[in-house]
């Protein structure tokens, strides 16, 4: 029986940029839709056919009270399931116990990692709060479906820097190095980039209170931690994790991420990531101030024919 591609939905994150709310459940379309919901769409419309959303235990009430039963019964309309993931900061291999005073989330790895136990096919991984588009989505999904991935053979979307910028603040992204044959070669998890009239820098504080610009690429290619990943991937990301752990003990706010690790990964020659390159527009919601720009996105999206006013116009529920 053939297994479903599967997409995981990080959806965990505290935000702490943000400012209020939890911005994973903040409404941008104009029928009250969210990033999400957006994310959701595309996926199932690329042939995904399962989604997992990862959140905390502590969000639950809220993020059921805005997806509700409705996500379910939408994607099973089209042939797709959903399930909820709990990241929990208890939940660490190796018999691990999490440091006195710790509450915030391991991180993104430890978010895929909570998953291990509902995937088993092919899957990809992407943000909550990150709109990706509809190209990578069905990029993706054929370079999992189509013979490509297999044992510790991945695939990554790839943006130009320029398209992922926030107009209201600097923002981390994962700059990357790739082959001529399009294979990633790093990924630099790279914070403090901001916009600039010239396209991008990354932005430094001075002592004195001052800001210095290191210009950067704008075409430089960046990862959005959209991933394409298969089984294998597991037991690969526990062990990372563990280690992780017992480097880090006693940390209170270090954080497992995906970027970090799959670039010690492809550094020690345990793994191949094809870069899927996208020339869609990212936008997000990494302050409060960037939800404004986000509703005009999807708006403008709309004008275009890309979506519906209302996303899920067409599709009918299940009876």
């Amino acid at each position: 029986m053939e297994r479903k591609t599967s997409l995981i939905i990080m959806a965990a994150g505290l935000g702490s940029r943000y400012g209020r709310g939890i911005k994973q459940l903040d409404r941008v379309g104009p029928t009250g839709e969210t990033i999400m919901d957006y994310s959701v769409h595309d996926a199932v419309e690329a042939g995904f056919g399962k989604i997992v959303i990862v959140i905390r235990k502590d969000i639950e009430d809220e993020f059921r009270s805005v997806t509700g039963d409705r996500i379910g019964e939408l994607c099973a309309a089209k042939g797709a399931e959903v399930s909820y993931v709990f990241q929990d900061i208890g939940d660490l291999p190796g018999g691990l116990t999490a440091p006195e005073g710790r509450t915030k989330p391991w991180g993104t790895g430890a978010a895929v990692l909570s998953c291990r136990d509902v995937i088993r096919g092919p899957f990809a991984v992407i943000n909550a709060d990150d709109y990706y588009g509809k190209t990578a989505f069905r990029r993706i999904r054929k370079f999992l479906s189509g013979g490509r991935a297999g044992r510790r053979r991945y695939c990554m979307a790839g943006y130009a820097l320029s398209r992922t910028l926030s107009d209201n603040g600097s923002v981390n992204r994962g700059i990357c190095r790739i082959r001529g044959d399009g294979y990633l070669m790093s990924v630099a998890e790279t914070p403090g980039i901001v916009k600039t009239p010239e396209g991008a820098a990354i932005e430094t504080r001075l002592g004195n209170g001052q800001r210095e610009h290191f210009a950067q690429d704008p075409n430089a290619p960046v990862s959005m931690n959209m991933w394409g990943f298969t089984p294998d991937f597991f037991p690969l990301l526990e062990r990372g994790f563990i280690e992780f752990l017992e480097e880090h003990r006693g940390d209170a706010d270090g954080e497992f991420l995906i970027p970090v690790f799959v670039n010690r990964l492809l550094k020690e020659g345990k793994i191949s990531v094809r870069v899927l390159p996208t020339e869609d527009s990212w936008f997000g919601v990494t302050y409060s101030r960037d939800r404004a720009e986000a509703n005009r996105s999807i708006l403008r999206l709309i004008e275009m024919g890309e979506y519906s006013r209302d996303l899920f116009a067409d599709w009918q529920p299940a009876h």
